[in-house]
């Protein structure tokens, strides 16, 4: 348990920004899903476009340390293999 001012309010701050951060974290999987749908239905345009959408949100995750930067270098690589492999196809 905190006991100084300083300490209370720490853990304060540590409480919203782990709100804060779980709802970035969250919407960055939602757009991952969504493009992972489109995949999954075989449309590439839409799929191309839900990628061109997910793209800067991913990034700027990683530019507020919600993701490290190859966890998502790694999540758009195979997202974009596969929608490559759905225009192939």
């Amino acid at each position: 348990m905190a006991n100084s001012p300083q300490a209370k309010k720490r853990a304060r701050q540590n409480e919203t920004n782990r709100k804060h951060n779980t709802s970035l974290r969250s919407m960055a999987r939602t757009y991952m899903k969504k493009v992972q749908a489109k995949i999954i239905a075989g449309n590439y345009e839409e799929a191309q476009a839900a990628m061109k959408e997910a793209q800067p949100i991913l990034d700027s995750m990683v530019n507020k340390g919600i993701f490290a930067k190859s966890k998502v270098a790694r999540h758009k690589s195979r997202l974009n293999a596969k929608i490559k492999a759905l225009k192939a196809a």
